[in-house]
């Protein structure tokens, strides 16, 4: 299986249940790690033929200047689910970190990996 990365992605988000997080948006670090739906990039060298990262980093700012989370835990399913339902990758890895919010703890946070469910819209 072919996957693309960002790292250390750092972006703004409004997350957390205290009320001075509900005021202030935060510093929050992104991992992804992103399967490709097939191979033929690498043999094409054409962008068509791939996950435009850059689309998906733009997409990732979008929707976090729209949206509060209370929890990381959301907050990663949300950017989890927009990469295999927006972006067709069959499988998603969502690391998702809050940077020095506890003092001695430079980064808190979640990771989660969820797969593309063909079956879903049939189970609801």
């Amino acid at each position: 299986m072919d996957v693309i990365f960002l790292q250390n992605f750092r972006t703004k988000a409004m997350i957390g249940l205290y009320p001075w997080e509900k005021k202030v948006a935060q510093l929050i670090e992104l991992n992804l790690e992103i399967a490709l739906p097939t191979r033929s990039a690498s043999a094409s060298d054409d962008i068509k033929d791939t996950i435009d990262y850059s689309l998906i980093a733009d997409r990732i700012k979008h929707t976090l200047s729209d949206k509060h989370f209370m929890l990381l835990e959301a907050l990663a399913e949300h950017i989890a689910q927009l990469i295999l339902t927006e972006f067709k990758s069959p499988q998603v890895k969502v690391s998702v970190a809050k940077l020095g919010i506890i003092q001695g703890i430079e980064k808190l946070g979640v990771s989660i990996v969820r797969e593309f469910d063909s079956h879903a819209d049939e189970n609801r």
